[in-house]
């Protein structure tokens, strides 16, 4: 069946769900309140009647292949039998006498099975078994022998002349009432601690984050407890009057009521946790580091004990932070593969997650969003540094292009024009010495524009000396005086070039735009980064976003790798730092 199909058949399901609870309740009701209860007693038990059916109808929906929603439903119905026996008709008042601890037995059933909805291991399902098996037989051997004309003081209802007559009852039994109604409450009491050491012993064995899971189940065996103890002190203290009865009474109604309560407010939490994991993309953002990427994860998935492993090439498997193998398991365990196919990580985490397929989807989802954006930035970064090497390389060619091509032509062509004007000093016409010369002082001009258009491109010293010596040169060509401090090493040819041409664009925005009187400049390298800074005492105000000529140095040093960080307060000066790798 697909998608399509399935979701109408579960809205049908949870239709005729809420009907039999709404039916169950106004039937229930209106036999309580014939029973003789008030007003207040009847919303009360509506309330924790109704407020199972609600809890288990939101749990349905929002999983349908988990029993917890189903169960708690049933339970919401079957809370209600009981007050069939103010109904005043035979038939109806034996199925409330009969079924008067269904609701009980349902409950175990609930708390062994939450939340995971699944019943596994021999001790959950034997005592699963009995509480129906005492329920259903027990409850029936205690209908067979009940005759609420003699037995008046037995149930919570208040109707010695208006309950029964009892359609199961067999007279000749009626006798035994007492003994089948005490053996049938002991082993209720058996049960019940046989139930809350089942729950103890799961609560000592899981995670911390099962432990937040089992918390509703908790506060439903505090309900039991409460509910088995009052059974103890009305059976041994019938001297309390109708007071002490009834604050019992309400007690246990509210703590009845607490328990779907409890488990709406997991259901909310776990909406919050999905909620959460839509913050984990941008929390870890390009950031592969896989300590931060376990702790982000666990943190929303509420599982300290959750194990990440990156795929590792050379290795052929996964690794943790700590460089440790994370081998796959049976349970508790996915695998995160990128959209090509290709593997990214393996998730190991408390089995209890599995209840929440949607949370623990959300965060796969994001983990591998969040992983493919770390290698699409790295290819971005790893493309970006190509051209910027490419770009570089033409620099330094055509450089060397024109220094040894057009370059060392016009100073071989100055060279023979100037021997010509030396021949032709003493020439009879002036205008032929007047045009040598100025063709003279043309090809001069010429060839020193030249010679700063090739600097401009990749100045050559640079590629000779290094990034020391070429600050140095650059800071001698400068208007205003520039104190240069720079590490005397060698570095990689486009770390360099982007480092000197960062400095060059401070230093021309400083001397036309910033009104600067004085400029330093540093270079040194700090834990496998080259750092760079350039700081005057201008006018301040300088942005990133408005110029092209910084825009564009941003641009050439995220595309290495490195970080740009302009501070720029108006009348501060201004302080340009380029971070860039050098490993």
């Amino acid at each position: 069946m697909n998608n399509g199909q399935a979701r109408p058949s579960v809205r049908g399901r949870l239709a005729a769900g809420a009907a039999a609870a709404a039916l169950a309740g106004l039937v229930g009701a209106w036999a309580y309140a014939r029973a003789g209860g008030s007003a207040a007693e009847v919303v009360r038990d509506l309330s924790v009647g109704w407020a199972y059916a609600a809890a288990g109808l939101v749990a349905w929906w929002r999983r349908p292949g988990n029993l917890v929603g189903p169960l708690m439903l049933i339970e919401g119905v079957v809370w209600f039998a009981g007050n069939l026996q103010g109904s005043g008709v035979p038939a109806l008042f034996a199925a409330g006498a009969w079924g008067e601890g269904l609701n009980l037995a349902v409950l175990a059933h609930l708390l062994v099975v939450y939340p995971d909805g699944r019943l596994t291991g021999r001790r959950a399902r034997t005592l699963v078994a009995a509480c129906y098996g005492v329920t259903v037989g027990g409850g029936l051997l205690r209908a067979l022998t009940f005759d609420p004309a003699v037995h008046t003081d037995v149930t919570y209802l208040s109707c010695p002349d208006i309950c029964g007559p009892n359609a199961l009852l067999v007279p000749a039994a009626a006798d035994l009432f007492p003994y089948v109604d005490g053996a049938y409450r002991v082993v209720g009491w058996i049960l019940s601690a046989a139930l809350a050491a089942l729950v103890v012993r799961r609560w000592r064995r899981a995670s911390t984050a099962r432990r937040r899971a089992l918390l509703p189940a908790w506060i439903a065996l505090l309900l039991a407890v409460l509910v088995m103890l009052w059974d103890v002190l009305v059976v041994l203290l019938p001297v309390g009057g109708p007071a002490f009865e009834q604050g019992l009474t309400l007690l246990s109604d509210l703590t009845q009521t607490a328990v779907p309560i409890a488990f709406l407010t997991g259901l909310l939490r776990m909406r919050l946790q999905r909620a959460g994991v839509g913050g984990l993309v941008m929390e870890v953002g390009a950031d592969s580091d896989p300590g931060r990427l376990r702790a982000a994860l666990a943190d929303v998935l509420a599982d300290p004990d959750l194990r990440l492993g990156l795929w590792d090439e050379e290795r052929a498997g996964y690794t943790d932070e700590a460089g440790a193998a994370v081998q796959p398991a049976a349970r508790g365990c996915v695998r995160v593969d990128s959209s090509r196919g290709a593997p990214l990580a393996l998730l190991r985490h408390d089995p209890a997650l599995e209840a929440d397929a949607g949370l623990l989807e959300a965060a796969v989802a994001a983990l591998r969003l969040a992983l493919e954006n770390v290698w699409l930035r790295g290819q971005a970064r790893e493309v970006g540094a190509r051209i910027v090497r490419a770009a570089d390389s033409e620099r330094r060619r055509l450089e060397r292009d024109l220094h040894d091509g057009a370059q060392t032509r016009l100073v071989f062509t100055l060279m023979t024009l100037r021997r010509v004007e030396t021949r032709l000093a003493d020439h009879p016409d002036e205008e032929v010495r007047r045009s040598l010369a100025e063709a003279r002082e043309s090809l001069h001009a010429a060839v020193e524009e030249l010679r700063a258009l090739a600097h401009g491109i990749h100045p050559a010293v640079l590629t000779r000396d290094g990034l020391a010596p070429a600050l140095k040169e650059l800071a001698g060509q400068t208007a205003l005086p520039v104190v240069v401090a720079a590490e005397e090493r060698r570095f990689d040819a486009v770390t360099e070039a982007t480092a000197y041409f960062t400095v060059s664009e401070a230093l021309s925005n400083a001397a036309k735009h910033a009104g600067a009187r004085a400029i330093s400049v540093s270079a040194r390298s700090r834990a496998g980064r080259l750092v760079v800074e350039t700081v005057d005492d201008g006018v301040g105000g300088a942005d990133t976003a408005l110029g092209t000529g910084l825009r564009g140095i941003a641009d050439r040093v995220a595309a290495v790798g490195g970080v740009l960080r302009v501070h720029s307060p108006a009348g501060q000066g201004t302080r340009v730092v380029a971070e860039l790798p050098c490993e």
